[in-house]
């Protein structure tokens, strides 16, 4: 997993990267959001929509506040509910009187450490957007893209008129998305995967790290990565019993042990997949390939 660039960036700056789209930091950075979160402002000075609104940090909201100015919010909207994406939500309605819109509440209480974020609990939107469903302001449209695996709700945004999506923690440029189970689901994750691959979108804004100009070649590397790491584990797995935890230095060389937990839980929803589909059992504590 690549390190952050150095700093300074452009934290709490709104940043014009297309005609339609503005972008703001948010001054959360971490080993699992890289610089911070993006959050994106689609529109052109007639009405916008804040996507993925981040963290409730009051510096950040102001600078959401001062990059929009006196331009009416016509729609908040989310990706998912992880912390660093959705909280934000709740106090931005309250200064702008937008509807929050987008993806699912997900309540979801996890057993043990976590290697993400967290959840937002008190994420409730007034409207939630189905796959295909359209919210639309004055020359713009983003669409609904239903991309669950990262987690349950996700969803990715396309902009209509520029051919852009915006990703969310589904792909970015970065790293690949952690998927933790029970929520993440490694299935899922692919089939999503490949539902973007079938796409023609011409650039992705992803919610964290820089943006992608060869959406369709990423997508397809993640893919063919995602495949080398279920063959690794099923070599791995042909003649020992292993757990993740045995795992992850096998198949992570120089891994940073502040992701050792994101790698278990990565395996981990690997081996659930690879179990569903009658490629590995579970023994006692261990996994073998079947």
């Amino acid at each position: 997993m690549p390190t952050a660039p150095p700093n300074p960036w452009p934290t709490g700056t709104a940043e014009q990267i297309e005609p339609l789209v503005r972008r703001v930091l948010a001054p959360n950075p971490s080993p699992f959001t890289y610089t911070g979160t993006q959050t994106y402002i689609v529109g052109a000075g007639e009405g916008c929509a804040v996507i993925d609104p981040g963290p409730a940090n009051a510096a950040h909201l102001d600078a959401i506040i001062a990059a929009i100015g006196e331009e009416p919010v016509l729609a908040i909207m989310c990706t998912h509910t992880h912390k660093d994406h959705s909280p934000g939500s709740r106090p931005l309605a309250e200064r702008t009187g937008a509807p929050i819109v987008g993806c699912a509440p997900l309540a979801f209480d996890a057993d043990g450490p976590r290697a993400d974020e967290g959840f937002d609990p008190d994420y409730a939107p007034d409207r939630v957007m189905e796959d295909g469903e359209a919210m639309t302001g004055p020359g713009w449209t983003l669409t609904a893209v239903a991309t669950p695996g990262h987690v349950s709700n996700h969803l990715c945004f396309a902009l209509e008129e520029s051919d852009a999506l915006f990703t969310g923690d589904h792909v970015m440029g970065w790293s690949t998305s952690v998927v933790v189970p029970p929520d993440g689901d490694m299935g899922d994750y692919m089939k999503s995967l490949d539902i973007l691959h079938g796409r023609e979108d011409r650039i992705y804004y992803p919610a964290h790290g820089p943006a992608v100009e060869k959406p369709r070649q990423l997508v397809r590397g993640m893919i063919g990565h995602r495949r080398q790491r279920e063959n690794q584990i099923l070599r791995l797995l042909a003649d020992t019993r292993r757990s993740p935890v045995d795992l992850v230095p096998l198949m992570y060389k120089g891994l940073d042990p502040k992701l050792g937990k994101a790698a278990q839980l990565s395996v981990t929803a690997h081996l659930i997949d690879l179990e569903r589909r009658g490629l590995v059992s579970r023994e006692g504590d261990g996994w073998l390939a079947r």
